[in-house]
């Protein structure tokens, strides 16, 4: 899941407010009587994941350093701007955010268009959505990949639900918070041999899709490949393999990269 932890929901002045409504200005240092570096601040995310602009009409600089807001490079050229969110215990640190169910309508279908363009040649047969965000996506895809539905896995238990098909799953937003990821069992024997793509918002630890993998690997269904909006880091490189070992291929439409915080502006980690 994204990250969404809001350290600071400051007060945006409208003169600090760029084109299409995102945030530009720059942070300072309360006053001192000695020089000190600016501690990082966040913006409150009301005016983000609105529009895909052009490289003319960015509101903020593309290359690094940043300060609140980072240009996501959409496959066709264009961005998206993101807001930072800062890792939970770690103001130095942090990640671009996509909260998909704040976005526009138009800026999600752009991104389940890409999201199914690029998971075409997978040979998938069946689109299987993960909770919550990656349910905005999920139908769109499959729409575009020629389907009439699609299959949603969930966090809230039916009466109907069976224990054996449910696994345990955690996140990096809810890190001491157990949940349990659900299959309706009147679903199971549609997944039953089938090659099946998972749709999520973005990929980030990869804790998420693992528990997934497990699921379906109940349901004897086969995992072709996987599609994000979004790539969080790259810690889920090492998780997102299937019971070989074998990488299962990602379709990814934007990449979000690890911040770290020095002198007073955010750099991407190496």
């Amino acid at each position: 899941m994204v990250i969404v932890t809001i350290v600071s929901n400051t007060e945006i002045n409208l003169r600090d407010i760029g084109r299409h409504g995102t945030p530009t200005s720059r942070m300072t240092a309360a006053p001192s009587s000695s020089p000190q570096v600016a501690e990082p601040t966040f913006d409150a995310t009301t005016t983000y994941w609105q529009t895909i602009v052009t490289a003319d009409e960015l509101p903020i600089p593309k290359d690094p350093p940043y300060q609140r807001g980072y240009p996501a490079a959409l496959p066709d050229g264009r961005f998206l701007v993101l807001p930072l969110r800062a890792i939970p215990e770690d103001r130095c640190r942090c990640v671009a955010s996509l909260i998909a169910n704040h976005a526009a309508m138009d800026v999600v279908e752009a991104l389940a268009d890409f999201m199914a363009d690029q998971s075409r040649d997978f040979g998938a047969e069946l689109v299987v959505g993960l909770p919550t965000l990656g349910l905005a996506f999920a139908p769109l895809v499959a729409k575009k990949l020629g389907f009439t539905r699609y299959i949603p896995f969930g966090y809230s238990r039916k009466y109907w639900y069976k224990d054996e098909l449910a696994v345990p799953v955690s996140s990096l937003t809810t890190p001491d918070h157990a949940k349990l990821l659900f299959v309706d069992p009147n679903l199971e024997g549609q997944l039953r041999g089938k090659r099946v793509l998972i749709v999520d918002d973005a990929v980030s630890t990869g804790q998420t899709m693992v528990a997934a993998f497990k699921l379906l690997r109940k349901c004897e269904a086969i995992v072709v490949g996987v599609a994000v909006a979004m790539r969080q880091t790259t810690r889920w490189r090492e998780v997102l393999v299937d019971e070989s070992e074998a990488a299962i291929p990602i379709a990814h439409v934007i990449d979000s990269p690890m911040m770290v915080w020095k002198d007073g502006e955010w750099y991407p980690e190496r």
